[in-house]
């Protein structure tokens, strides 16, 4: 019998592996990581340590000369984990992917490149309809922190950046209060055997109030929550474990706390922009050296008597009450909070090169896919198209 010559050898008929998807990969995961210019802004999203992690995985990373050093990381250490520093923003925003603390400034967005990818916070509240005119413009596809959102209802970097500054906003409070403070009265935030315990009031009970209500209560302080959500005060009670003071916002009985507190903490705004949760005749009956730490400053504050302040010059003195008033308080934390959101970014960074392409990550991680408020220049979130009366596009759609 003749034997049968085949046009390919064995080698040949088995699976080869498929090198130009991997080159593809390689020219397409870029990113920028540009210096915060925002005053008070130190953090930076990317640690030495992810950088190394991630251009071990195909990555290459610029980023802009002196841009950790307000975190304590220096440009010797990332560029020994891999990446790349470049002295001017021009480079870093030649990039394809732009990773980043605060929104985009208007020479920012004049420095983006058009069809790039915008990886920050939004702080929508203070976005004006112009703004985000201009990302649309340039058909930006733009991820915001605070709407990254898991499976179970996690919000990854609000939820890391709400524990910090709960617990900060006790910690500091703590501080106000002690002789070191010009205008502190003395006392120590803690529980001594024979003496009163410090009196905590938390106007709030979302994921900063938690960690406030947590941190001032293992700290023996007495404590006391007011929101209008009980499923939330139900939540703070099992999570603390032990009884502890909690009610609706009815003025008589917030009031009455108020007048007895060391320490108030706002954590929310009212829902009419007209008013306050807490008036300025309810502040006047506060006691003398009383402590007001308004972590919703940023949103408009829990307070009346609220004016911004910054972490060089922290607090005011209104109606012989102390206010500490600072917007961004994890960034008095950088280093911690620069840590917080490198191990949450990271991690989705990694799992997007499987997928060759960032837009195909958006495509299959609902996660990261929450996120996204723009996509190439198309509004995908509801609440933004509603403030800002722009045209809706349900993201599924033109996915």
């Amino acid at each position: 019998m003749n034997k049968i010559n085949y046009p390919f050898s064995k080698e040949q008929l088995l699976p080869q592996e498929e090198r130009l998807e991997l080159n593809q990969i390689k020219k397409e995961f870029i990113i920028g990581v540009p210096k915060e210019d925002e005053n008070n802004e130190k953090r930076i999203c990317l640690t030495p340590d992810s950088v190394s992690y991630l251009t071990s995985n195909d990555f290459r990373i610029f980023i802009e000369s002196g841009a950790g050093l307000g975190s304590n990381f220096s440009d010797l250490e990332y560029s020994e984990a891999g990446a790349k520093i470049v002295n001017s923003k021009e480079e870093v925003y030649k990039c394809s992917l732009i990773l980043k603390i605060a929104p985009l400034t208007d020479l920012e967005i004049n420095l983006i490149k058009p069809n790039s990818i915008l990886i920050s916070a939004l702080e929508l509240k203070k976005q004006s309809s112009p703004y985000i005119t201009k990302l649309i413009n340039k058909k930006i596809t733009c991820v915001a922190f605070e709407f990254i959102e898991e499976d179970d209802g996690y919000f990854p970097v609000s939820d890391q950046l709400g524990d910090i500054t709960g617990q900060a906003a006790v910690l500091i409070s703590s501080e106000l209060m002690s002789n070191v403070n010009t205008n502190g009265k003395g006392l120590f935030l803690g529980n001594i055997s024979g003496v009163p315990p410090t009196e905590i009031v938390i106007i709030g009970s979302d994921k900063i109030a938690e960690a406030a209500a947590l941190t001032a209560t293992r700290l023996g302080a007495s404590v006391k929550v007011f929101s209008n959500s009980i499923f939330k005060l139900n939540k703070i009670q099992k999570l603390i474990g032990n009884p502890i003071y909690s009610s609706t916002i009815q003025k008589k009985q917030l009031l009455k706390a108020l007048m007895r507190c060391d320490v108030a903490i706002g954590t929310i705004t009212s829902s009419t922009s007209s008013e306050s949760v807490i008036s300025e005749d309810m502040v006047l009956k506060m006691k003398k050296g009383a402590i007001i730490i308004d972590v919703s400053i940023d949103t408009g504050g829990t307070f009346q008597t609220s004016e911004l302040t910054s972490h060089d010059k922290s607090t005011f003195v209104k109606h012989d009450v102390i206010h500490y008033c600072v917007p961004n308080i994890p960034s008095r934390y950088s280093r911690t909070s620069s840590l917080c959101l490198s191990n949450v970014i990271t991690p989705y960074l990694v799992k997007s090169v499987k997928f060759g392409s960032f837009e195909n990550f958006i495509r299959n991680n609902n996660s990261f896919k929450k996120g996204v408020y723009l996509y190439n220049g198309l509004s995908t979130k509801m609440v933004l198209s509603q403030i800002l009366d722009i045209k809706y596009n349900d993201i599924n759609n033109i996915l």
